[in-house]
């Protein structure tokens, strides 16, 4: 099962909210609606993060499962269309690129241990794409351009 972060439990993150453990903000950090549960537990075993949290999480409305990503049927190109058009890579949404990039971000940033301390509390109270997009610059200034690449095609495409 997947889960994604609700906008309480955004909000509840960024006010430090007793809500939750240590154990239970690791989880929530990686909570981004495309790793499971299970890898998410994996990743914070070292914690001892347990399936309790998850559900302490999910019971308090912090996250919420999300159904796994279905193949869609091919796109149908009107007739009139070039052949090419249907085939077509699409713009990810800012939702998708931000899903994406805040685990890297996150990632990147805790890299630097103290001296990126407060950058990271700014990857970790970012909202949205935009609020990554604005970071960026800092980030690629402490960890170099070639160290985010990564980060930067998940923020742009």
């Amino acid at each position: 099962m997947q889960y994604t972060k609700t906008d309480k439990g955004q909000q509840a993150f960024k006010q430090r909210s007793p809500l939750f453990s240590a154990r239970q903000r690791a989880c929530f950090i990686l909570f981004d609606g495309i790793k499971t549960a299970d890898q998410v537990l994996a990743a914070t075993a070292g914690l001892g993060a347990t399936w309790a949290d998850v559900q302490h999480l999910v019971d308090c409305g912090l996250v919420l499962a999300v159904e796994s990503p279905r193949a869609a049927p091919p796109a149908m190109a009107p007739d009139n269309a070039p052949p090419f058009e249907a085939s077509l890579p699409r713009a990810r949404s800012a939702q998708a690129r931000y899903t994406l990039a805040k685990p890297l971000a996150t990632q990147l940033t805790a890299s630097l241990g103290l001296k990126g301390f407060r950058l990271n509390l700014a990857v970790e109270s970012a909202a949205g794409c935009d609020e990554l997009l604005l970071l960026l610059p800092k980030i690629e200034a402490a960890l170099g351009p070639e160290a985010c690449q990564e980060l930067s095609r998940a923020l742009k495409d």
